[in-house]
């Protein structure tokens, strides 16, 4: 249930603000894939957030499913697909090599230039089979998220599936003052957690963002006029508008997939219920009915939501078809089930779920409903799924604070994004940004 809490309330945009996020694996595949990022040559005479090579090392050894192997002991460091001697770097074990170099063609603006070599030579021969050559020209502020870009060509070339190193990740940042809470910030940051941007500082709680498919706005509620109200933001300058504020609760905004209409949360009849907005017209149109609590919508596709309801006796996951209004239980394992979304390709629906009284972060099958439960931590909370469906970012627990951890659909590799300063929460993943 939403909470009240009165405060001061000051709307703020800062381009730069808050140390970043550092994010430790703390868990990997064992049969993660050796490879080598050799470091670009000419990057190194850069700044080291603008290092294109150790920021491609760092996205890919963060993924867990590579091994990276360490630069200081690399023999040789080839720039160019002619200078790579396939016997050294077969020997070692690896199975792709990554080599480039970064070109000042002026004081502002460079050339970049990578290789992908194949080093398992299915194929018998004794040279490197390249697997991806590209070039950019960027100006220097874009290094970094060309260095992201690359990585997510990588990434997907070996894996197969799309990287998600250029998308951000949207979160509630919390100061306690004096054993109590003091001041919350929306922010947003680059996946890595470099870049962080406050679109948001207040006396009153936070809740709920939601990216728009396109990734320039945020739908979020705030309780700045002590109740709660839903906002969008636009993320690049932080410019706002108020969407809903029905007597009652507003919350739970999800966008839908073409980025017209919001589904949400209203109390208008005094139980909270699902409707939709449309953002052109401001026309609301209810979607359930009933005495039950339904909550947490989810667009599964664009004639279906996925929701939280407790019709059943207790909080399970339903499906609802916008057309005939019927509705579909989704769960039947386990007493609570909440808070739905689904991975891309359809496969999988990842939830919270309580087993044993603890909740945690649990992905279902949705061709058998088997569900594999992805963390071990005990109060698990707002699970956002990457755009490419490989990872969930979730809150939790660690040492009576709340932080930020994340985990593979598979549930093998976990990360953890500790806090410097106060408690994390309510994280949201962007779609893959162009």
């Amino acid at each position: 249930m939403l909470k009240r809490i009165i405060g001061l309330f000051v709307l703020l945009y800062f381009p730069m603000a808050h140390a970043y996020l550092e994010i430790e694996i703390t868990q990997g595949v064992d049969a993660a894939m050796p490879i080598a990022v050799v470091p670009f040559q000419g990057a190194d005479l850069l700044p080291p957030e603008l290092n294109v090579s150790d920021v491609i090392h760092a996205d890919l050894a963060r993924s867990g499913e590579f091994k990276l192997f360490a630069e200081t002991n690399m023999a040789q460091k080839p720039s160019q697909v002619a200078q790579v001697e396939y016997a050294y770097w077969r020997n070692l074990g690896l199975e792709a090599l990554l080599i480039g170099e970064v070109i000042p063609m002026t004081t502002d603006r460079f050339r970049v230039r990578f290789s992908l070599l194949d080093l398992v030579m299915k194929n018998g021969g004794t040279t490197p089979t390249p697997l991806l050559v590209r070039e950019f020209t960027t100006d220097k502020h874009e290094l970094r998220h060309l260095a992201h870009h690359i990585s997510d060509l990588v990434y997907q070339k070996l894996t197969g599936f799309p990287g998600a190193f250029s998308s951000r990740i949207a979160y509630v940042g919390l100061q306690w003052i004096n054993g109590k809470p003091g001041q919350y910030r929306l922010e947003i940051a680059d996946a890595d957690g470099y870049n962080p941007q406050t679109l948001l500082k207040t006396g009153e709680p936070i809740m709920s963002p939601a990216w728009s498919p396109d990734g320039k706005q945020l739908a979020y509620v705030s309780f700045e006029n002590h109740r709660s109200e839903i906002y969008i933001a636009n993320v690049s300058n932080g410019q706002r508008k108020k969407v809903s504020n029905s007597p009652g609760i507003n919350g739970a905004p999800a966008w839908s997939p073409d980025g017209r209409k919001l589904a949400l949360v209203l109390s208008n009849e005094n139980v909270p219920k699902i409707y939709i907005l449309d953002l052109a017209t401001d026309k609301l149109t209810q979607v359930t009915s009933g005495t039950s609590i339904d909550t947490e919508p989810f667009w599964f596709d664009s004639n279906h939501l996925l929701f939280t309801s407790n019709r059943g006796g207790q909080p399970q996951i339903y499906k609802v078809n916008l057309t005939n209004k019927q509705v579909q239980r989704m769960t039947f394992t386990g007493e609570y089930n909440a808070r739905a979304s689904v991975t891309p390709n359809g496969e999988y629906m990842v939830m919270i779920h309580r087993n044993q009284g603890r909740y945690h972060i649990a992905a279902q099958n949705l061709k058998n409903n088997h569900i594999l439960i992805l963390t071990e931590t005990s109060m698990d909370e707002s699970p956002s799924l990457a755009p490419n469906g490989r990872m969930v970012i979730y809150g939790t627990v660690d040492r009576n604070k709340r932080v930020l951890s994340a985990v593979s659909i598979d549930g093998r590799v976990k990360l953890r994004i500790p806090t410097q300063d106060g408690d994390v929460q309510e994280p949201a993943w962007s779609p893959l940004l162009m």
